[in-house]
């Protein structure tokens, strides 16, 4: 049996944290769960995953989804499927921080974060070399992010 207690140690990128709770190798690759705090008015640009299928779980706070055009809000115990292929991004609103779970099937694109969160790349002064990172993790970005 795997263990699936270890959860991996708090990253910071853009002033967005991130925790790997549930490992794609605690799953088999089946998954992994990520635990994010993201600050007011934050968001990354409209993107695409080809590879995973993403699941937000806001805790609390309140996030803003945008997905192919269309826009929505997600508050605590509220959750958003984004199926591979989509076009998305989201947009933190309100006046507190969104907490939330991001659940990626399969496992394995939260190693993106690990690499900006070690490169400490900015947003859009270093978006070549955000995007090569993003493009080893099946990701292409597409756009801005919300205004």
């Amino acid at each position: 049996m795997k263990d699936t207690h270890n959860q991996d140690a708090p990253l910071t990128w853009l002033g967005v944290t991130y925790q790997t709770i549930l490992s794609p190798k605690a799953t088999n690759g089946a998954m992994s769960i990520v635990a994010s705090t993201s600050p007011v008015d934050s968001g990354p640009p409209r993107h695409i995953h080809h590879a995973e299928d993403e699941t937000f779980v806001v805790l609390s706070g309140t996030c803003r989804i945008w997905l192919e055009g269309q826009e929505f809000d997600l508050t605590a115990g509220q959750s958003a499927f984004i199926p591979r292929g989509k076009e998305h991004t989201f947009k933190v609103i309100g006046q507190e921080p969104c907490r939330k779970l991001i659940i990626l099937t399969p496992g394995g694109f939260e190693g993106f974060f690990a690499d900006m969160a070690e490169g400490q790349f900015a947003i859009p002064d270093d978006m070549p070399a955000i995007d090569a990172f993003a493009a080893r993790h099946n990701m292409t970005f597409t756009g801005p992010p919300l205004d």
